[in-house]
């Protein structure tokens, strides 16, 4: 039996790849950029207004004119305009190009207008005026070919915006790994059917299957029942034609346990098998081709312990994506004696920027109804049998804040 560290450390050592696609702009949202976005022109590409104003030129301002005729008004949107002489100024608008007989601009808040004669006067009492101000300078935030977006980075909606700015319809991301979710047991039954006195519905995949699906993850469902010649023969299919399996059951110690010996006849390398934790002690671990296999236990809340704390966590990491690890801090004292690593749930709350976790008695590892009073898992490691209040911890949520 191992830590739960030295069981981080095992599964965090298996790192994994699984290519790249190319996806539309649209569904790239959330995904993970596998290539080098270089900006295909200049940002910004022109001289650019950033106030409402009017456009003169600078060595007419510093000249000590301050009365300009109004030429024309340059719209965004439009080639650019220029003035014909150092007594003239173009009324600009924010986002227009600014042409090059003009500088600098001079907000309307510090103009004031007159007409005289059919022709429009602009008096400006800015004193503080300097070449370019209120300009966005071609090119300032990036040159033409400058890297915008590396390899590895998160696309979200910022990233999204860049990648539309330069005209990217599509782009390639890190593929998905293909999951295969695998339930063992012949108390199972399917969700919509109605179970005997002595069955129970198949719960713990339906909720690994809903979490993956909902971060884009594909996955295949499987069931087997509690049979050493079927379990072999049906593992071995699913290890070809999958890139990571998540099974769950029959890795305790009951006459009808039979995965770990299955899991090694068919080539799985064992990195270990049961960890010193509450709950989810039988937990097995191994690699095959490259290929993680993470086997939990049946209960309920050592299936979503396991799920949550380990494979989200590596997966996060694998795909360069966020992982809901943070830490908490525990509201009341907690006495456990058995030297493990505590994994209690706790409902969260956020209280001027900090987390505080409150311990949810439940009722054991197959209690699945206390979860819904539950949003996380609180780790308090082994060592200790009293946990003081307003400690912090480390906390692994699986509801949004």
């Amino acid at each position: 039996m191992i830590s739960v560290e030295e069981a981080r450390k095992f599964i965090d050592e298996h790192h994994a790849s699984w290519g790249s696609e190319r996806v539309s702009l649209g569904e790239s949202l959330g995904r993970v950029l596998a290539e080098e976005v270089r900006a295909d022109r200049d940002f910004p590409p022109f001289d650019r207004v950033t106030m409402d104003g009017v456009a003169i030129g600078y060595e007419a301002y510093v000249s000590g004119r301050r009365e300009f005729e109004v030429s024309g008004v340059q719209y965004a949107g439009e080639a650019a305009k220029n003035i014909s002489g150092d007594d003239q100024c173009l009324e600009v608008m924010t986002g227009a190009v600014l042409g090059s007989s003009c500088d600098m601009v001079i907000r309307y808040e510090d103009v004031v207008f007159h007409d005289q004669d059919g022709r429009r006067f602009a008096t400006i009492s800015d004193e503080q005026g300097f070449r370019w101000k209120n300009v966005h300078r071609q090119g300032s935030d990036q040159k033409e070919g400058e890297v915008l977006l590396a390899p590895g980075q998160v696309i979200h909606a910022g990233v999204l915006a860049i990648l539309a700015t330069v005209g990217r319809m599509e782009t390639y991301v890190q593929k998905f790994p293909k999951v295969a979710i695998v339930s063992t047991g012949d108390e199972l039954v399917d969700v919509a059917q109605i179970p005997k006195a002595y069955q129970i519905r198949k719960s713990n995949v339906v909720m690994m299957e809903s979490v993956l699906t909902m971060k884009g993850v594909s996955c295949s469902m499987f069931h087997l029942l509690d049979d050493y010649e079927i379990l072999t023969k049906e593992l071995s299919h699913i290890l070809k034609s999958h890139d990571v399996l998540l099974l769950s059951g029959g890795v305790s110690k009951g006459k009808a346990d039979f995965l770990p010996q299955v899991l090694e006849e068919l080539g799985v390398e064992k990195q270990f098998h049961t960890v010193a934790q509450r709950p989810g002690k039988p937990f097995w671990f191994g690699i095959h081709q490259k290929k993680p296999v993470f086997a939990f236990p049946g209960n309920p809340i050592s299936t979503m312990m396991c799920f949550q704390v380990y494979f989200m966590p590596w997966l996060s990491k694998q795909l360069h994506t966020y992982s809901d690890t943070s830490v908490a801090v525990l509201t009341e004292d907690v006495v456990f004696k058995p030297d493990l690593g505590y994994f209690v749930q706790v409902s969260l709350q956020s209280h001027q920027g900090r987390l505080y976790a409150m311990p949810q008695a439940g009722n054991g590892s197959g209690d699945l109804v206390n979860l819904a009073k539950s949003t996380g898992f609180l780790y308090l490691p082994a060592g200790q049998e009293v946990y003081k209040k307003n400690k912090e911890y480390l906390v692994y949520s699986f509801s949004p804040l």
